[in-house]
């Protein structure tokens, strides 16, 4: 017989089956025992009121127990604690200032104002020293975008995706910090573009097109005339458009270097999965598959596209997951021996349509538990922002 229990009433040892009050707020994403005080401490911070348990299934469970006083958990702790909410917090803190200072940099190339390249130095080493303390740190900040920010935001990710593939390459770092300010003003051009080209929702004529395609010259030399840039950063700038067809833009050339290939693909990869305000993005995954098949076309390296799916990923961080349990579920980090079961914490059931208790799963060592697939939170009436906020109230 099951019973119905005040919050107050749960004790170690109760079978926990259901919360009923509040109803829709949180779900369990399975049965479990009470194993301890943690957790009807963890029930009780999130509003928990009234729970259904499973009196035939307790179980006497034998715990020393000391008194804890009262403390106020500080932001220090909380971070000891949640190592990986810390990191989000950083990466989005760098996210967002990279956007003040894209946003000068935009302001200040359409009125012919020298660009502030000391602006960008200071915030490109930032997200450099994050990505090469731990890679996979500014990765799920790529999919906290805004739809209508595209153009602000594209640059900001192709310079974080730079970072990352040039690490895992091996590519030195006093390199790296020179790519990096590449790819962060390679699209700077396009400020020089009409909105009505730039922002129109559908395919642009033959004449509209090429009219698209003078941004990249508008780019190279808004970058030429800045002071103090590196030929290796406007090499990148220049080259990310080219292919190795030749059939590329602006000079068609078939010869590229390295930093040209890598920055190709991280550009059309940004492009393939952001969401703008007039389409949807795809997801990661079927973007690696269009990737490939450009690159058969002598497009992109075909080589280096193998090796950035691999450096991201088949699940890469911050990809939203479907999970045979049927729950949504994040990726936290990586398996480097078992690519296809990263680790993953979980927070959406699909049965009752709602957020749920977290759950945190390394599917490496869960053989219970398997990805169906990879998704997008619009299939879902969700938004990054939205399961983000989520999971650091968690926290």
């Amino acid at each position: 017989m099951h019973v119905e229990i005040e919050i107050t009433d749960l004790k170690v040892g109760m079978y926990l089956l259901k919360i009923i009050k509040p109803k829709g707020k949180f779900q369990l994403l399975k049965s479990a025992l009470i194993k301890n005080e943690k957790t009807i401490t963890l029930l009780k911070s999130k509003g928990v009121e009234v729970l259904l348990i499973d009196p035939d299934k307790a179980q006497i469970i034998t715990i020393e127990e000391v008194p804890l006083p009262p403390i106020e958990v500080t932001e220090e702790k909380k971070n000891e604690e949640y190592p990986y909410l810390q990191q989000i917090a950083k990466a989005k803190s760098v996210f967002n200032e990279s956007k003040n200072i894209q946003k000068k940099l935009f302001s200040d190339a359409k009125n012919g104002s020298p660009l502030d390249l000391n602006s960008v130095n200071m915030i490109t080493d930032e997200s450099i020293d994050i990505i090469f303390e731990n890679p996979d740190a500014l990765a799920c900040i790529l999919n906290l975008r805004n739809k209508d920010e595209y153009l602000l935001e594209h640059s900001i990710a192709v310079s974080i995706l730079m970072t990352m593939f040039s690490f895992f390459l091996g590519i030195e770092k006093s390199i790296v910090r020179k790519l990096t300010v590449g790819a962060f003003l390679h699209d700077v051009g396009k400020i020089k573009i009409p909105d009505a080209i730039l922002n129109k929702p559908g395919k642009l004529t033959d004449v509209e097109f090429d009219e698209m395609k003078t941004h990249a010259s508008h780019s190279i030399e808004i970058i030429k005339n800045t002071s103090g840039i590196d030929p290796i950063s406007l090499e990148v700038a220049t080259l990310h458009h080219e292919q190795l067809s030749g059939n590329g833009y602006p000079n068609g050339v078939t010869e590229i270097s390295l930093y040209g290939r890598i920055i190709a693909i991280c550009d059309i990869f940004d492009a393939l999965t952001s969401t703008r305000c007039y389409k949807e993005g795809m997801s990661q995954v079927k973007a690696f598959g269009i990737l490939r098949s450009i690159a058969k076309t002598n497009h992109l390296d075909v080589d280096l596209v193998d090796k950035f799916i691999r450096c991201m990923g088949i699940y890469p961080v911050g990809a939203i997951v479907q999970l045979d349990s049927n729950c949504l579920a994040i990726v936290e980090a990586q398996n480097v021996k078992d690519p296809i079961n990263p680790r993953v914490t979980s927070f959406y059931s699909l049965g009752t349509k709602g957020f749920a208790v977290e759950e945190q799963i390394d599917l490496a060592k869960n053989e219970e538990r398997q990805i169906i697939k990879c998704v997008r939170p619009d299939d879902y009436n969700l938004n990054m922002n939205q399961i983000i906020e989520y999971l650091s109230h968690q926290g």
